[in-house]
């Protein structure tokens, strides 16, 4: 079946329809709508970035996205900050539908670390102003101090939490 190719022009009332669907959740229409924009602006960022949201809402949903779908997805986003943050964010959502799924601990855990260098990786090269990384990885952070488990003990302790 060939898709229909949506107008060059259509494209940002297409885009806010996507935030609205992501935010309805239903993340199946927010990705498809993304993949029909990024289809006629390939270079779109705002796209790009809803695309692998809404995918990363579809990790604990049965029939829903793998992480492969997201990191693909992840083809589309440019800028070092934003490929570093983007990761972190995959790898972090990844981790939570492992908790949620019942998965071990250690391995929900070595996601989140991978999240949380991601994080550390963004920090370094972050915008001014924009912290949205350091709000990140304390968010992770909390989590292990939630869930010690998640972490290798010798992990878990050579890291400092404030809270």
């Amino acid at each position: 079946m060939n898709l229909k190719k949506i107008s060059p022009t259509s494209v940002p009332r297409a885009l806010e329809l996507g935030e609205r669907y992501r935010l309805l959740n239903e993340p199946e229409q927010a990705a498809s709508i993304c993949r029909d924009v990024l289809e006629v602006d390939e270079g779109n960022q705002e796209a790009a970035r809803t695309l692998l949201l809404a995918l990363t809402d579809q990790f604990d949903k049965k029939r829903g996205a793998s992480l492969q779908d997201a990191e693909r997805a992840m083809d589309h986003i440019t800028g070092e900050y934003e490929r570093a943050y983007y990761r972190g964010v995959v790898y972090e959502r990844w981790c939570r539908s492992l908790i949620q799924s019942g998965a071990p601990a250690y391995s929900a855990g070595e996601w989140l670390q991978k999240a949380m260098a991601s994080y550390e990786e963004a920090e370094r090269i972050r915008p001014p102003g924009d912290d949205a990384s350091l709000l990140r990885w304390n968010t992770c952070a909390r989590l292990i101090a939630r869930s010690p488990d998640l972490m290798a003990e010798s992990d878990a302790h050579e890291m400092h939490f404030g809270d």
